[in-house]
């Protein structure tokens, strides 16, 4: 070690010329790593969804669900299949193990998907597999002038689309409530019947009419000529003068008119509106594909004055404001740890000394990061903020022995190189072990590890790097900046040696408080509930009005209106967004929902309170009768933070199933903190099958022709106003009741009969959703638990759970948020064991014993009594978070215990153990001191600022850090001594004894 300090300083000039390339390099490197909200992660899961429009929830499990469910049986690598069939959708989910080619997988079910042949009216299967760098940039919505046509409506959309998709690093631009227009036949039957024209006919109407071929050439005058064939109905009038039968012209039986058919309704402020959500590609910069967007809708808007394009949403805005925020919060940190370094060394050149380690530590970070392609998202910058006053801490220890050693001492370049190597094995081992603390998220497995690396990697190379200043760039400057310095001696605190020898002498004194504290604070945390990671944001409301599902959807859409006036009357609101219904583009994505949910998304103002808005709409349940009206605040990824528990009961007998859930539903709702409880087939909804004699009749046919009669029927297309038109032919018959079923005549092969001589219409009550877990059916019962109580409402679920005895293949499966939950605190608790194991590792090969790491590690045990100190204080409930704050205070906290042990072994080879042990804690107590303290004040802009949707770098992590740091360190400067002792009790007695013996011969 001390070769490379003496290398500093036989090198100046090189050292110079690295510092500025450093600075250099990082800032070079901070405007060039790319920006996002999240380090792009992989989801192990591949989404197929399917619309079909009019299908029932068992026709999509039997004609849509089980034939993909088992197509994709033999998909390699798929740890569980899930699907759910509901009315018009079905959507199956495969989830893969760890480390499975994500693309790979992807192609392999498009591949199996896509040879499954659906039935008529069902949309092609889309599949979808999520990646974080899909989260969408730009939400924007289109609305046209009055007077545009459908035609101009279509290109316009067309050119705004592919100005979108132009922008440098733009991904997917996806369109949402697009309206496609229509021209509609509806026939009369009367008029069919005075004209004697028959329905069939009408099928065929547009058959034959359009044509473009070539038939050949021929010489004429000369030369040869190309021979063509063209016939083409332009406009509407021209389809209603067609001969529908000779004589009997199209409008003189049936009605045709122009339709407007959307797919899903989509509005903002009361208004049809258009929605594009503009993603990135996997590489690209969020903010630069952010401002790409801004500008291209600033240039739409000036050439086409007839639209009108607005951002509604922006997460790359969301992005710069998290960059500017933590950065913010890293100089208030490092200006928190400059004036207590100031105070304590009361020497503005030694603190300057001190503080360069920031600049120059955060420059080697971001160029480190760059070159291990890692972004700079909240994660990384909350890595930056929670390592900044750890930064300072070797570069502490190293100036504040240089400058206790020059109190007493001459200057010497000797001795500034004698004070670094003196601190260099302290200050070597306690960064390795901070950083040991990390390695271990490289065994978390899943998106945890994917978003957990990047914040681990950005501490490492900060801390490293840190390192690497304090040993050589720190004592250069001190020797050119202390060379000439005036400097009064420092002496250690005579109260504090007293007090510190008291407690050694009585020494399970305080040893027997710290360990009934930490019991205390042990209980204390066994009784707290554990509440959900909160990812809300306050300045978003979503809202969902949901309705069973045989309401009809005309009904739906007029409440949906109706509610979306009361939301636009609220003062509080920006901005209002309502949508329903199902459309293929947000099938693509994966998302697919009920026909009769309308959601709404609310832009809150700024200083407005949310919670009176949630309130307010909650009030409004009364005014909607039959209806689920929820609401609450929402995060940027959507939806706020998960507080439900599933109960899943699985099994091979349905019946047995569905009497289990009952049970479960009964046992669990009258538990305390749990708001809702449902299952899937709770929601019921009346279907009528009609079973044919199959000696009488051929399904096949009855089925295929009532599918023409009761449901529209395209029959071909036409130019009208320069845009392409489908033509359907609407339905004929529309059953009002069970004896107009009854009546329906079909076409047989003995001529037309009444489908009541040749089968029966069978009446049933069918739940509206099903699911399926590798390919068997299961029941999922839904408990929606108060946030704030989580972990105690899934405790005494699973006690009540645990009382139910199902019967023979029925198992009860516990999932979603609570276990989540304990997943998570599962996998940092064994981090955490881990962490230590390899502290202790390295602190026994630095110190050369196996005791003195023991007496290090005993720092340890008394960091819940502050972290749960500073909970019970700020009031805050434990979450993933704070757990996350103990596992990294492992190794923040035996950083101090390593710096004074360090002292005490160097001072063991001249004095006696509790002599050593006094003089080590009164000399090293103000570097202690500054290096907590300094961490302590550089977290506390996260406890007072605002943190970002989803970062790990929350208010309680940064109350549990500052409480268990400054606990630990108290304890550290006197238990870790009485501790130490008593590992080495037999050695420090004869010593005393010895010295008693000396003592009582001379006198």
């Amino acid at each position: 070690m001390r070769s490379l300090i003496l290398g500093s300083f036989r090198n100046k000039s090189a050292v110079s010329i690295l510092i500025v390339m450093v600075l250099g390099l990082g800032i070079f490197s901070y405007f060039k790593l790319p920006m996002e909200f999240l380090p792009e992660a992989d989801n192990p899961q591949v989404t197929v969804s399917v619309i079909g429009p009019g299908y029932d929830a068992a026709s999509m499990e039997q004609s849509v669900t089980n034939p993909l469910e088992q197509a994709l049986a033999g998909i390699k690598g798929k740890s569980n299949v899930f699907s759910s069939s509901g009315d018009g959708y079905a959507q199956v989910n495969l989830d893969f193990e760890s480390g499975t080619d994500m693309k790979e997988a992807k192609q392999e079910v498009e591949r199996a998907v896509n040879a499954v042949q659906l039935p008529e009216h069902v949309s092609p299967p889309y599949v979808v597999q999520f990646n974080t760098s899909m989260i969408p940039i730009s939400f924007v919505t289109l609305t046209f002038n009055d007077g545009v046509t459908e035609a101009q409506k279509e290109q316009l959309e067309q050119t705004v689309s592919d100005r979108f998709r132009d922008i440098d690093g733009a991904g997917e631009v996806q369109l949402s409530g697009k309206t496609q227009p229509k021209i509609t036949i509806t026939p009369d039957p009367d008029k069919l019947a005075a004209k004697g024209v028959p329905l069939q006919a009408l099928y065929g109407v547009l058959q034959g009419r359009q044509a473009s071929a070539s038939v050949g050439q021929s010489t004429i005058g000369g030369q040869i000529v190309n021979l063509n064939v063209s016939g083409s109905l332009s406009g509407i009038d021209a389809l209603k003068a067609l001969p529908a039968a000779p004589g009997v012209a199209l409008s003189d039986i049936a009605e045709v008119a122009l339709a407007d058919d959307k797919e899903s309704v989509n509005r903002i402020d009361g208004k049809d509106a258009l929605m594009l959500v503009v993603s990135k590609s996997a590489s690209a910069n969020a903010v630069k594909v952010g401002d790409g967007v801004d500008k291209a809708i600033k240039e739409l808007n000036a050439e086409h004055p007839e639209i009108n394009l607005r951002v509604m949403l922006s997460t790359s805005e969301q992005v710069v404001h998290s960059v500017n925020s933590m950065m913010r919060e890293v100089l208030m940190g490092a200006l928190f740890a400059t004036i207590v370094i100031l105070l304590f060394m009361r020497n503005i050149r030694a603190t300057l000394v001190t503080i360069v380690s920031i600049p120059l530590s955060l420059g080697m970070t971001l160029y480190l990061l760059d070159m291990s392609g890692i972004t700079l998202n909240i994660l990384t910058l909350g890595g930056v903020a929670v390592a900044v006053g750890r930064l300072v801490d070797d570069s502490i220890v190293v100036i504040e022995n240089i400058f206790r050693r020059l109190q007493k001492e001459k200057f010497s370049i000797d001795v500034v190189v004698d004070a670094t190597r003196e601190v260099s094995r302290a200050i070597t081992a306690s960064t390795l072990t901070t950083v040991a603390v990390f390695l271990p998220m490289g065994l978390l497995r899943g998106s945890l590890q994917d978003f957990l690396l990047p914040f681990a990697l950005t501490v490492t190379y900060s801390l490293l790097s840190s390192l690497i200043v304090a040993l050589t760039v720190v004592p250069l400057l001190s020797a050119g900046v202390l060379k000439k310095a005036s400097i009064k001696e420092h002496l250690p605190s005579k109260r504090f040696m007293a007090f510190l020898n008291w407690n050694l002498r009585f020494k399970w004194v305080p040893i027997l408080i710290a360990f009934v504290l930490l019991a205390g604070s042990v209980g204390t945390y066994i009784a707290m509930p554990k509440g959900a990671l909160d990812q809300s944001s306050a300045s978003m409301v979503n809202v969902s009005l949901s309705y069973k599902p045989d309401t009809p959807l005309d009904q739906v859409l007029d409440n949906g209106k109706k509610l979306e006036a009361f939301l636009m009357n609220r003062k509080e609101q920006e901005w209002v967004n309502m949508s329903m219904g199902n459309s293929s583009d947000s099938a693509r994505y994966g998302s697919v929902q009920s026909p009769t949910l309308v959601t709404y998304m609310m832009q809150i103002k700024k200083g407005e309170n949310a919670q009176h808005v949630i309130d307010a709409i909650q009030a409004e349940r009364p005014n909607y009768p039959g209806a689920d009206l929820t609401a609450g605040t929402s995060s940027l990824l959507g939806g706020g933070g998960g507080t439900q528990v599933f109960i899943d009961v699985t099994g091979n007998d349905l019946n047995q199933i569905s009497k289990t859930s009952e049970e479960v539903i009964a046992a669990i709702k009258p538990i305390k903190n749990v708001l809702k409880v449902e299952s899937n087939q709770d929601e019921k909804k009346t279907v009528y099958t009609l079973k044919v004699d199959a000696s009488a009749a051929k399904a096949g046919d009855i089925s295929s022709q009532l599918q023409s009669l009761l449901n529209e029927v395209p029959i071909g297309t036409i130019n009208a106003g320069g845009q392409l038109l489908s033509v359907n032919l609407e339905p004929t018959l529309k059953p009002a009741s069970e004896d107009d079923l009854n009546k329906l005549t079909v076409m047989t092969d003995n001529g037309p009969q009444v489908v009541s001589s040749l089968a029966q219409w069978d009446k049933e009550e069918l739940p509206t959703q099903f699911y399926h877990k590798d390919g068997k059916s299961y029941v999922r019962v839904t408990a929606t638990v108060d946030p704030e109580q989580l972990s105690t409402a899934g405790d005494d679920i699973d006690e009540a759970l645990k009382k139910i005895t199902p019967p023979d293949g029925v198992k009860l499966n516990v999932g979603g948020a609570e276990a989540d939950q304990s997943a998570d605190f599962a996998s940092l608790f064994m981090m955490m064991l881990v962490s230590i194991g390899i502290v202790y590792l390295i602190m026994v090969v630095t110190f050369k014993t196996l005791r003195a790491p023991i007496a290090i590690l005993s720092s340890l045990l008394f960091v819940p009594i502050g972290a749960v100190l500073g909970l019970i204080i700020a009031g805050i409930t434990p979450d993933f978070t704070a757990i996350f704050g103990i596992v990294m205070l492992v190794g923040v906290v035996v950083t101090n215990a390593i710096v004074l042990i360090d002292r005490v072994r160097q001072n063991e080879t001249r004095m006696s153990i509790r002599e050593s042990l006094i003089e080590a804690a009164a000399t090293r107590m103000r570097p202690i001191l500054m290096t907590a303290i300094a961490t302590i004040c550089a977290m506390l802009p996260l406890v007072f600022g605002s943190t970002e949707s989803g970062s790990i770098v929350s208010q309680s992590l940064a109350v549990v850090v500052i409480g268990g740091l400054a606990v630990a360190t108290l304890l550290t400067l006197v238990i870790v001594p009485c501790i130490y002792e008593l590992l080495f009790f037999r050695k420090s007695a004869i010593q005393r004894r010895e010295a008693g013996s000396e003592v009582n011969s001379a006198v």
